[in-house]
Order: structure tokens, then sequence, then C-alpha cells
């Protein structure tokens, strides 16, 4: 098993700092851990993993999460579980930064972040990199959640 892989590397993308515990080349493509810092009323846009679930766990801040339509919140010390194939994404509702940490089965994708970080740093400049980077990770992009509109779970 190759441990070299990105353990420790953070990177910066979309205002958020990602931080590799356990990628791929340490677990043997079994699971990813990354942490990430967000800024308040920062996330992504919806999203789907076509070949993960994902597990996140709140370390500070509270944060919402817009899964499939509704909005669960999640407030620090608790923990969500995001199955593949889901639309999906968070926000950080709390006024200050907001600290998660993220375990992905099976392990590959928390690569994205440092893929992204390289080769699409800036949006909407980069799109179609991202767009090609994603599609490589599995990864779908559906856009902004409509937070307006979501039940609450």
């Amino acid at each position: 098993m190759n441990i070299a892989g990105g353990i420790g590397r953070t990177v910066s993308w979309m205002d958020t700092a990602y931080t590799i515990h356990v990628g791929r080349f340490e677990s043997g493509g079994i699971v990813g851990v990354f942490e990430g810092t967000v800024p308040a009323g920062g996330g992504p846009p919806v999203h789907i993993h076509h070949n993960e679930d994902e597990v996140i766990h709140v370390i500070e801040g509270d944060y919402e999460f817009w899964l499939n339509g509704a909005i669960v919140p999640v407030a620090a010390g608790r923990s969500i579980f995001l199955p593949r194939g889901v639309p999906h994404t968070f926000r950080v509702a709390s006024a200050s930064p907001g600290r998660n940490l993220t375990i992905l089965t099976p392990g590959g994708m928390e690569e994205f972040f440092i893929e992204a970080a390289a080769q699409a740093p800036r949006l909407p400049e980069h799109m179609d990199r991202l767009l090609q980077l994603a599609e490589r990770y599995g990864i779908e992009f559906r856009g902004p959640p409509d937070w307006d509109t979501a039940r609450v779970s």
C-alpha cells in the first residue's frame, strides 16, 4: 500500500480550505477522509456523487443541508449521511466559519479538491475544466439549491 498520497495536504478552493487526512492511497481505496473549513454562508452547489457515499460530521458551526429538496439542520457535534446518487449541498448557517470532517466510501473523491484547486482555481473562467474534472470523478453539478421552497425535515 502506498502511504505517500496527499495526506496532510491542504488546498484552498472556492473559499474553502480542504485538508486530506486519509486518501485512497493510504486506505487502499476503501475510504477518503478530509476536513473542510468553510466561510459563514458558504457551501458547494447542489451536486450528486455517483460513486461514493458520504458522511459529514460538523465540528464547528451550524450547518443546513439541502438533501433532495429537504433542509436538514446539523449542529456542531452531529453528523449526516449523504447516500450516493442523491442531490445534496450544504451551507454554514452560523455567523462564523464552519469546520467539518467528511468521510467518503470508497475513497478517491478527496483528490478532486486537490486537482480542482490546481486546474480550475477561478470560476466561471475555468468552468469547462471543472466540468471535465467533475465528470472524471463521477460528480454531477446541478447548480444552486432553492433554499426558499425546500421543506424542513
